[in-house]
């Protein structure tokens, strides 16, 4: 995908007179401001040397020197990095409305097939409109209920599957099976059906999904150079690349749409959220000044496929990676959950409410491995002062969730996985505590959230309730490869195989569990 290396130096050199002249009107301009502290930078680029190949752990380091905000200049864009609650706090409460805009990211404002703009879009009615649709439509409380059959059969389908390779001795490729469940539920939710026997190509839609992920995670120099690296992306093949993922994609939501326009089409008992966007679609009194057409059903499919597929799959693997390392953990939440349900063969959404440990497994999981280590950036849409320093507008803003999670300040051991730290707590992750923040605040927070946190609790239940998991033989728990790999998401770099053991019930009664 790359262009060769004299090529890459040709360009820039090209563009070399325009990016200093940029350069120097910027400077003039922040001559008199009271900017964060930061690191030396280099000409042209800033400090985009310093962000190395996990971004997050490198900002966290310079945070330490420089402070919980900390101004970086990314080539010609002017990015301060929030590293503190208290901070995170001033930015997604205090000064939301200053700072609620998003810039465009990996030059997708140039592409044919621009899907990304709930997530993207600037502040402004449209946003607003597709905003509420979201939370109002499609990821209420009732809707997400709405969808448990679903996910209960989805997962019991995937218990199966592992009790068949339990029953063969094989260890299971977690990475893989719940990839593959979290993509199978999110079609459900959204398609009305899952791949499974339905015609789609579901091993190719995940490779196409992975693309887009990669890609979004991708640097560009149309990231950093605004006005100028649109012509270096096209160069390098990137914006080519871009192309063909979304071009894709395009072609599936247009297939999908089509099917449920289809006349002969069988009626489903429940609505899924094509079925809701489309009814929206033809009843525009519904929306208000947004006129919602089949390309806004796009970006919303977009928003939901990107953001639930990956997201949900990584915290489930980081959680069940996390359990593997720590046996007592595991064994005590496995108790929790086998005396609260009994012998009834499954856990159902109505069991989950009582299994308070496995929601304190979820949220030191979330706490330690957020999926989105720094918060999708922000730019701010007008001056304010954070921490006494000048926020200018048209600054881009990441909330560096991953450091805020290992602050010492807010945590105890913060790099100890602790489910118990919870047990004496009120802190949770829906956006009021800003020392836990894998789904945001304010404005920009995740409308998804409860969707999400109902598949992985359903599914960490249950797949710890039926089995006893072992680790690969000869293997111990200090041997879990827990590298991470860097793009939008953060996910485990190597697969997690566990073996698993069809739990056997002892004679007695279950409430012996109890005393785990």
């Amino acid at each position: 995908m790359s262009l060769c290396a004299s090529h890459l130096w040709l360009c820039f050199l090209l563009l070399l007179p325009l990016l200093l002249f940029m350069k120097t009107k910027v400077d003039v301009k922040r001559k008199n401001k009271q900017l964060p502290p930061g690191p030396p930078k280099l000409p042209i680029i800033g400090n985009l040397h310093q962000l190395g190949s996990l971004p997050h752990r490198s900002l966290w380091q310079l945070s330490k020197k420089y402070g919980p905000v900390m101004f970086l200049q990314l080539g010609g864009v002017p990015t301060v990095i929030v590293s503190s609650s208290k901070a995170a706090e001033e930015v997604l409460k205090v000064h939301d409305l200053d700072c609620c805009s998003r810039p465009k990211l990996a030059g997708t404002g140039k592409l044919s097939y621009n899907y990304l703009d709930i997530a993207f879009s600037p502040y402004g009615d449209y946003w607003r409109e597709m905003r509420k649709i979201g939370v109002l439509e499609l990821f209420s409380t009732k809707r997400v209920q709405s969808f448990r059959f679903a996910r209960e059969e989805e997962v019991a389908f995937l218990v199966e599957s592992v009790a068949q390779s339990s029953s063969a001795g094989r260890a299971v490729n977690l990475s893989e099976e719940l990839l593959t469940l979290a993509a199978n539920i999110t079609c459900r939710v959204a398609l009305g059906k899952s791949f499974r026997g339905s015609g789609f190509d579901g091993d190719r839609f995940q490779e196409i999904i992975h693309e887009a992920m990669a890609m979004l995670g991708c640097l560009s120099a149309s990231d950093f150079f605004p006005l100028v690296g649109c012509i270096v992306d096209r160069l390098t093949g990137l914006h080519a690349r871009l192309e063909r993922s979304f071009k894709e994609l395009d072609a599936f939501y247009q297939q999908v749409i089509d099917d449920h326009l289809n006349p002969a089409r069988m009626k489903p008992d429940q609505d899924d959220i094509i079925d809701v966007l489309l009814k929206i679609e033809k009843d525009q009194s519904e929306i208000g000044a947004v006129q919602v057409t089949k390309d806004h059903i796009k970006a919303i499919l977009m928003n939901i496929f990107l953001a639930g597929v990956d997201t949900g799959t990584i915290t489930m693997v980081w959680a069940m990676a996390e359990l593997a390392k720590k046996p007592r953990v595991m064994k005590k939440v496995q108790g929790e959950i086998r005396s609260c349900v009994g012998k009834k063969g499954k856990v159902s959404e109505t069991d989950i409410e009582q299994l308070q440990f496995l929601k304190m497994v979820v949220k030191e999981t979330l706490r330690l491995h957020p999926p989105g280590t720094l918060l999708i950036p922000r730019e701010t849409i007008s001056h304010f002062k954070l921490n006494g320093y000048d926020i200018d507008p048209k600054t881009r803003l990441q909330v560096n969730v991953w450091a805020i999670g290992r602050d010492p300040s807010n945590w105890k051991d913060p790099e100890e996985f602790l489910p118990e730290r919870f047990s004496d707590s009120s802190v949770d992750f829906k956006g009021q505590n800003f020392e836990l923040l894998p789904f945001g605040a304010g404005r920009r927070g995740c409308p998804g959230i409860y969707m999400g946190i109902a598949m992985v609790e359903l599914t960490l239940a249950n797949l710890l309730y039926s089995f006893d998991w072992k680790l690969p033989s000869g293997m111990k728990e200090q041997d879990i490869d827990m590298e991470e790999a860097a793009g939008q998401t953060v996910y485990k770099k190597s697969a997690l195989s566990l073996v698993p053991i069809i739990h056997q019930w002892p004679a007695e009664d279950s409430n012996s569990y109890r005393a785990l």
